[in-house]
């Protein structure tokens, strides 16, 4: 069988459906990757550093006599583990036998892990350009302009779940939040998973806006730059723990429609009970220390002395006259917030408030 070398856009389709091998050293994995690529390590981190010395201080030549002599000792305990990563990437069922395989430019390592899996019987793309094309890519797509619909609302409004429902029925929704691994304020990491790195929060963004895209069958082979569906966003900060969302993708973001749910503040203090209330002490409070500068000394020490004396009410509700003091002041600072905002009236945080966004034009 021919090994195929593909564009990204036709690589990142396939990936959909296909298993992806990513051939670069561990560290390089770890670092960031395509979303969905298994890595399967051709060298180890230490003989990729031998390699890269001897290319540097010796030539080509020797690094890649090195390299085949690291090949050669891997090529079987290689076989075997690529055959079970593409196992367990594969539909099941399925008798399709195509694998994808990508290094960091294209190069030789992509080129030895595709000939071997080749002369095995499967069918092989590569990735022209590699993971560096990947990566320009990727900032590329935060330059586009897409039609996006924000969803706003103080804290406990919601939002979050209300997203959820409008995807349920069949809306465009990118969940920032779940990318990110962080809910937006100083609590926001309780009870989430550790954060990815600022390279991989926005590969895994870049490929959820080009999913909503493929959903929407705008990148067909007869439509390759029309951007028409709505992708929905829940209002962010420009920051999100410790990751950002890409200056010009934020700008877009501001300059969009934002649609705020008006909930009744003891409303979204039950919810906001019901959603932190269980977590403990200790972490509550480490979180309460990090916003005291602009808490401030006394509403601190009460909102701490409140939950140690098993007071949540109380102590949620300094913390959320904070917070909503704090949207407040962020959501007229925009100088087109008469013309972006939507206010919608709800009774309570209720998933139905997704109906709501259907009966408002912007």
């Amino acid at each position: 069988m021919a090994i195929e070398q593909i564009d990204i856009e036709e690589f990142l389709r396939l990936s959909e459906e296909r298993p992806v091998l990513d051939v670069r050293c561990p560290a390089e994995y770890l670092h960031a990757h395509i979303p969905g690529a298994v890595s399967l390590p051709l060298f180890t981190d230490e003989q990729r550093k031998v390699i890269g010395t001897a290319y540097k201080q010796q030539s080509r030549q020797v690094a890649v006599k090195i390299g085949l002599g690291y090949f050669s000792h891997r090529m079987e305990g290689m076989l075997s583990d690529a055959e079970e990563k593409i196992k367990n990437g594969a539909e099941k069922g399925t008798e399709d036998n195509r694998v994808l395989v990508h290094c960091w430019r294209g190069g030789m390592r992509s080129r030895s892990v595709a000939w071997l899996l080749d002369l095995y019987g499967y069918k092989i793309y590569t990735l022209k350009g590699g993971y560096k094309a990947f990566r320009n890519w990727v900032l590329d797509q935060f330059e586009k302009k897409y039609p996006l619909k924000i969803m706003g609302g103080y804290t406990g409004s919601g939002k979050t779940r209300v997203l959820q429902e409008m995807k349920n029925q069949g809306a465009t929704v990118i969940d920032l939040e779940r990318l990110a691994n962080h809910k937006g304020s100083a609590f926001g990491s309780i009870g989430e998973a550790p954060q990815p790195g600022q390279e991989m929060f926005e590969n895994l963004l870049a490929i959820e806006l080009f999913r909503g895209l493929l959903k929407s069958g705008v990148l067909t082979p007869e439509k390759t730059t029309e951007i028409e569906d709505e992708i929905w966003l829940e209002d962010e900060s420009r920051h999100i723990g410790s990751v950002g969302i890409p200056k010009t993708l934020w700008n877009n973001m501001r300059e969009s429609p934002l649609y705020f749910l008006e909930i009744p503040f003891e409303e979204r203090l039950d919810y906001i009970i019901s959603t932190y209330g269980t977590f403990e002490k200790n972490q509550l409070i480490n979180s309460i220390v990090k916003i005291q500068k602009r808490l401030g000394g006394l509403e601190t020490r009460n909102a701490i002395n409140y939950l140690l004396d098993n007071n949540v009410k109380e102590c949620f509700s300094i913390l959320l006259h904070y917070y909503d003091k704090l949207y407040t002041t962020a959501l007229y600072k925009r100088e087109n917030i008469h013309d972006v905002l939507n206010k919608i009236s709800c009774k309570t945080v209720d998933i139905r408030n997704a109906d709501k966004l259907d009966q408002v034009s912007c």
